[in-house]
């Protein structure tokens, strides 16, 4: 078990499989807003979904209307489980945060990989990733 400390963006706990994109990220345009996979060409996560993963990326990018498409994925039941990112900028902050999906920041995602275990604890800004196990 490794524990990662960051800085709490939205409030909330989560756990379970990460989904790791290496590259940032677009939600207008890149994640369909009624099925959650991820369309965007350039991501390294295409064809992807991100419902109810831990989906893991350095830092958003694109329209401010990202912010609405992370709202429509939860409305529509398509969201992932919480958002962990290196640098958290405005458009992926105000989507979860107006769709009360956790989210931390300030983590060292190259330790991450898609398809691990985690837990993430906002309120308090900890990621917390297991060796083995099942959700």
């Amino acid at each position: 078990m490794i524990i990662l400390r960051g800085r709490k963006i939205s409030k909330g706990k989560a756990k379970g499989v990460a989904l790791v994109s290496r590259k940032p990220l677009s939600f207008l345009g890149g994640v369909d807003p009624k099925t959650g996979v991820v369309n965007d060409s350039e991501s390294d996560i295409k064809g992807e979904s991100v419902k109810d993963k831990i989906l893991v990326f350095p830092r958003g990018k694109g329209s401010t209307v990202g912010s609405y498409v992370i709202y429509q994925l939860k409305k529509n039941g398509v969201a992932p489980k919480a958002i962990i990112v290196e640098d958290a900028e405005t458009i992926v902050a105000t989507g979860a945060i107006i769709s009360e999906i956790p989210m931390v920041d300030k983590i060292d995602i190259s330790k991450i990989k898609s398809g691990q275990i985690i837990e993430v604890d906002a309120d308090k800004g900890v990621v917390i990733l297991h060796d083995k196990g099942n959700l």
